[in-house]
């Protein structure tokens, strides 16, 4: 029985492990792109199974999005690249998002029944 035990702590230390390298992978993707953008806030969203997305806009409205399998590895992610995180993606952080042609002419295609730029 103790192998049993043994066995299962060791897949829960692998787990941890992984879950800490997709943690960093994402904080220094974040990170990169808040420089990029001249700093960043984040939003994060819940997704179901397939996790949790985390949206950024930065501070000259440029913005994007990453996808975390978990959403607790989503906000370690955030928290550890540093980033001010709101609970919802609405007023003022909205606002700071700014679209260009393209995403104005794929918003209409979608919603006119128009081309898709795919």
């Amino acid at each position: 029985m103790a192998d049993i035990q043994q066995a299962d702590e060791n897949t829960g230390a692998a787990h941890d492990t992984k879950a800490e390298r997709r943690t960093a992978r994402l904080a220094k993707e974040i990170a990169a792109f808040a420089r990029a953008h001249g700093g960043a806030d984040a939003q994060v969203a819940y997704l179901g199974q397939k996790g949790a997305r985390i949206v950024l806009v930065g501070e000259d409205g440029g913005w994007g999005d990453l996808v975390a399998p978990t959403y607790e590895i989503a906000e370690a992610a955030v928290k550890k690249a540093g980033v001010t995180v709101h609970e919802a993606f609405d007023g003022e952080f909205a606002a700071k998002v700014k679209t260009g042609p393209y995403e104005w002419q794929r918003m209409a295609g979608i919603q006119l029944g128009g081309p898709r730029n795919s």
